[in-house]
């Protein structure tokens, strides 16, 4: 299976190019609707790396995908910008999702 990147900057777009993921650059809602829309029939994508961004920007389309598909697997990535997560991310993740303290 391939990986498939869809990136707001063309930085993320080109690191990942040199790392042999294809993908696209693109700015707005429609065209993120339809590059996933195209990742979903394309059979040979196994996993969708995004930016930040978009999950920041439009959670309700990454939002339904995640909860609504099995394949492919949606992975948000940082871009050139670092992450706009807080740095303790994984730990306050893991709290919530099985109410470990760590």
């Amino acid at each position: 299976m391939k990986m498939f990147l869809i990136s707001d900057n063309v930085d993320t777009y080109t690191g990942m190019r040199l790392a042999g993921v294809d993908g696209v650059v693109i700015h707005s809602r429609k065209h993120l609707k339809e590059q996933l829309e195209k990742a979903f029939n394309n059979k040979e994508i196994g996993i969708v790396l995004l930016t930040e961004k978009f999950g920041r920007e439009f959670p309700d389309i990454i939002d339904d995908v995640k909860l609504n598909r099995r394949l492919p697997l949606i992975v948000e990535i940082p871009d050139r910008h670092g992450t706009g997560r807080k740095p303790n991310f994984i730990t306050d993740y893991v709290n919530e999702a099985i109410g470990l303290k760590l």
